[in-house]
């Protein structure tokens, strides 16, 4: 096992199976316990307990895989914000995509004022061990103060037309906020999210833009990576 890969000591269920309802949870909206009857009809008993304490464990840990193997990211930012609601109160998903549509980080956080815009652009920096070219963002004044304190020298461009690319990146967590009813906390809402966005798009590679059969090709490559990235082939279970 190389470093950086979950650890299964301690477990008894086979990796396979820890991995296959992690991927289930990440990638469809389904709730821990759809995703225990989903294995129960396949002859797998396994409480949805057990599904929720291997997601909040390896979740992160296969997003963080996914994140390294992925290509440097675009010269190219679009940042967004967006209220979700958490026990009611209004709460900002701050998340940003490249040009190409890969996901670089998200951020929840109380407001959406200078302050945490430059605690986002911070975070980014860091999170990616890059500067941008450019950054897009809507006309919210907050991202305009932001730049001029964080980096200055990157080119900005506030224009609501041009940030499609963020919105969208939106959609498949608003999906899933409904089908999870809201988010109960900001730390579990972070803590989700982040996994979510890490692993959620992997399988996501943009079908509408290729053929059937590249589609295909296509999610087998992604798939052997996430099985390279889930130690699933070739380690043994513990018992």
């Amino acid at each position: 096992m190389s470093s950086g890969s979950p650890s299964y000591r301690g477990h008894r269920y086979p990796v396979e199976i820890i991995s296959h309802c992690v991927w289930l949870y990440f990638r469809f909206p389904l709730s821990f316990r759809e995703v225990e009857e989903l294995m129960l009809e396949r002859g797998v008993i396994v409480s949805y307990e057990s599904i929720r304490r291997w997601c909040l464990k390896f979740g992160q840990a296969y997003a963080n895989g996914l994140r390294r193997r992925r290509p440097r990211p675009g010269d190219k930012w679009h940042l967004d914000e967006v209220f979700i609601r958490i026990n009611g109160e209004q709460k900002y998903l701050w998340r940003a995509v490249d040009q190409d549509g890969n996901v670089l980080d998200i951020l929840v956080q109380n407001r959406r004022d200078k302050a945490a815009a430059r605690r986002f652009f911070r975070r980014l920096l860091k999170e990616t061990g890059s500067v941008p070219r450019v950054i897009v963002t809507d006309k919210l004044r907050s991202y305009g103060a932001a730049h001029r304190e964080v980096m200055p020298s990157v080119e900005h461009r506030s224009h609501k037309g041009l940030n499609n690319r963020a919105e969208n990146s939106h959609q498949p967590t608003r999906q899933r906020e409904r089908a999870m009813k809201g988010f109960r906390g900001i730390g579990g809402a972070q803590r989700f999210l982040s996994a979510f966005s890490g692993i959620s798009p992997h399988f996501r590679p943009g079908r509408h833009l290729m053929t059937a059969g590249h589609h295909r090709f296509e999610m087998m490559i992604r798939f052997t990576l996430w099985n390279h990235i889930t130690n699933t082939a070739g380690l043994p279970a513990t018992a």
